[in-house]
C-alpha cells in the first residue's frame, strides 16, 4: 500500500516552499522546491509562484497554504512580512481560481498554526494533552495554541507586551542576530516573554520551534521558567506538512 500523500505550501517573507508529504510519516515525500517571494508580495505575484510550485509536481489533490496572517473563513486579516494588500483578500478564492480547483479544496491557515498542527500531530506535541503552546522563534514569534489537541486559531502571542514593548521586537530570533546578541543575552529577553505568556496562559507544554531550534541545546538550559519546554522536532519542513494535513479533511490525495 502507499503511503497517504498530501501537498503543502508555506509562504514566507523571503521565500515560498512546497513539497509533497507523506501524511503517514509526516515528513516530505519528495524534495521540496523553492521560489524566492516577489518582491512587492501582493497577492497576485504570490499566487502565480504558488501556482508555479503545485504545477511543477502535477499535483491535482487539494493544496493547504500558509500565509503569515491572521486567518478567518479563507480571508487575510493581517498582513507580517508580506504585501499590505493581502489584508482584506479572499486568498483561498484567490489560490483556488490560479490554481483550478474548487474553493473547498484549498485551505489557507496561518503560518505557525500550520507548524503547530504538524507538531501536535507528528513531532514534540503527539500525544500531549492540557494547554501546548508552540512558538516558531524566527523574524518575528509565530504561536500556536492547542487544548487537548484542537487548534485555538490565530493565537498571536507573540505580540503581548512586555516591559512596555511588541514581545517580538525584542525576543525574537532575527532581534538576536540583528543586535548581536549572545546566547545568554538574548534568553534574557526570552524568558522575560515567557514569564509573561505564563502569566495570562498557564501553559502545559511550550514547544519550541523556529530555525533556532536546531541549536536548542545552545539556549533552552539556560530558560529560567515554570513550564515543561521542548524543541520542535520538524523544523523547517513543519509549515509544508502542517497545511498539507490540513488539506487532507477537504479532499482526497
Amino acid at each position: 500500500m502507499g503511503a497517504t500523500r498530501g501537498f503543502g505550501i508555506d509562504i514566507g517573507g523571503s521565500g515560498i516552499k512546497g513539497s509533497l508529504v507523506d501524511l503517514g510519516a509526516g515528513e516530505l515525500a519528495a524534495d521540496r522546491v523553492r521560489i524566492p517571494t516577489p518582491q512587492p508580495s501582493r497577492p497576485d505575484a504570490v499566487a502565480d509562484v504558488v501556482a508555479e510550485i503545485t504545477k511543477s509536481f502535477g499535483w491535482d489533490g487539494a493544496v493547504g497554504v500558509t500565509l503569515p496572517c491572521v486567518m478567518s473563513q479563507g480571508v487575510a486579516h493581517t498582513a507580517a512580512n508580506v504585501d499590505d494588500a493581502w489584508i482584506g483578500t479572499d486568498a483561498q478564492n484567490l489560490f483556488a481560481e490560479r490554481l483550478g480547483r474548487r474553493r473547498e479544496d484549498v485551505v489557507v491557515l496561518n503560518d505557525a498554526d500550520a507548524a503547530g498542527t504538524a507538531e501536535m500531530t507528528y513531532g514534540a506535541g503527539a500525544g500531549r494533552g492540557g494547554l501546548v503552546v508552540v512558538l516558531t522563534f524566527g523574524t518575528g514569534i509565530g504561536s500556536a495554541m492547542f487544548l487537548d489537541g484542537k487548534l485555538i486559531p490565530n493565537s498571536e502571542l507573540g505580540h503581548l507586551e512586555v516591559d512596555g514593548h511588541d514581545a517580538e521586537s525584542r525576543a525574537a530570533a532575527s532581534v538576536k542576530d540583528d543586535e548581536k546578541l549572545s546566547w545568554e543575552e538574548w534568553v534574557v529577553r526570552v524568558n522575560r516573554y515567557v514569564h509573561a505568556l505564563e502569566r495570562a496562559f498557564w501553559p502545559d507544554l511550550i514547544i519550541a520551534g523556529g530555525g533556532v531550534s536546531k541549536k536548542a541545546d545552545k539556549w533552552l538550559p539556560l530558560l529560567d521558567i515554570r513550564t515543561e519546554i521542548v524543541a520542535a522536532k520538524l523544523r523547517n519542513d513543519a509549515g509544508i506538512v502542517g497545511a498539507a494535513a490540513a488539506a487532507r479533511a477537504v479532499g482526497s490525495t
